[in-house]
């Protein structure tokens, strides 16, 4: 795989990063270890968590099977770029969530021993604390890049006013600003490219977008003709989350999903890898985290670094994922200023 700078940081990570939120759930830890050996073994080298994860389940499973991975495979360390996120509630103790001096440091610690090392490389705010100044949330994530216990700091699930009020007071502060956004993007899910993909350019965030193939309907394994069944996540959850069936069941779905597997049978390779190759492509992102299953799952998605989208594929997947414009404010600022926009180019 190729290597990219992630953000402005002089740090290279693979094009394709390892999410394992399905580690502890959905994969136990015999394939979630032959999970991260062939992601390690095809020469990936970011792998992201969070202390909440598994959704289901003792929270903090994920990173202690990580934990134990990196244990057996201690020469390993050294070529991983180890993200993991804090924000999310842990108990019912009341402090034990949120963004907050006292929890980030405690939170933090206990992911380092979860992991079995001494040092998280990205560190991230899970989502945004309405009930924490950022001011504080920003200087307890600098007390912990001072100490070294964190190498940089990044946020997920920010929005777009959330995401530049994070940066400016950073820098207003002085102290440790965030080098990459996790947002979900998607071909069925772009409406971060109206405000938010602009910070991330205009700001030097690296985007590392979860949920790439949108929870599994841009693979093509759906179909307009019956909802699914069987060992799918839908098919054992029809109503699961933002992927639920009847939510995504509509027409520009399907349209989407036509002009992916056009595209992939002009290529002779399976849809998911080229809804993964468009969002690698697009602007800021450094790499979309791949969820798996099984060993052979990803190593069947990690193909994506070996194909190349024309110009002509790539315009045609834009036309077809672009979401509708809501008319005020974008439409009414895309309309006003496109005289001006064309001055730039």
């Amino acid at each position: 795989m190729r290597k990219r700078l992630l953000g402005r940081t002089g740090v290279l990570v693979t094009e394709f990063a390892l999410g394992t939120m399905t580690f502890g759930q959905e994969a136990g830890e015999q394939a979630a270890g032959q999970i991260l050996d062939q992601y390690v073994e095809s020469g990936g080298n970011l792998i992201d968590t969070a202390d909440v994860y598994p959704p289901v389940g003792p929270k903090g499973t994920s990173e202690e099977i990580i934990g134990r991975w990196l244990k057996r495979n201690p020469a390993k360390r050294d070529t991983i770029v180890l993200a993991t996120k804090c924000r999310g509630r842990m108990d019912d103790s009341g402090n034990s969530e949120g963004l907050s001096r006292r929890w980030i440091i405690r939170a933090c610690e206990m992911s380092l021993r979860r992991l079995q090392t001494d040092c998280i490389d990205l560190y991230q705010a899970h989502q945004w604390d309405p009930a924490t100044p950022i001011e504080e949330t920003l200087g307890a994530f600098d007390i912990l890049v001072r100490s070294g216990k964190v190498r940089y700091i990044g946020v997920s699930n920010f929005t777009g006013w959330q995401l530049e009020r994070t940066v400016l007071t950073a820098r207003h502060m002085g102290v440790s600003a965030p080098v990459s956004l996790q947002p979900q993007y998607n071909m069925l899910a772009r409406e971060i490219e109206w405000e938010i993909v602009p910070v991330c350019v205009e700001e030097g965030l690296g985007i590392l977008p979860w949920g790439p193939l949108a929870q599994g309907w841009l693979s093509g394994k759906y179909t307009r003709e019956a909802a699914p069944s069987g060992a799918t996540r839908l098919g054992e959850d029809p109503n699961r989350g933002l992927e639920a069936y009847d939510r995504r069941n509509v027409e520009r779905t399907w349209r989407v999903v036509d002009a992916v597997q056009a595209v992939a049978s002009e290529l002779g390779v399976p849809p998911a890898r080229v809804a993964l190759r468009w969002l690698a492509d697009r602007p800021a992102v450094a790499a979309p985290l791949l969820g798996a299953r099984t060993a052979d799952q990803l190593r069947d998605n990690l193909m994506a670094a070996e194909i190349t989208l024309s110009d002509e594929q790539s315009l045609r997947l834009d036309e077809e994922s672009a979401p509708a414009t809501p008319d005020y404010p974008y439409r009414l600022l895309a309309e006003s200023t496109a005289e001006r926009r064309k001055l730039t180019w």
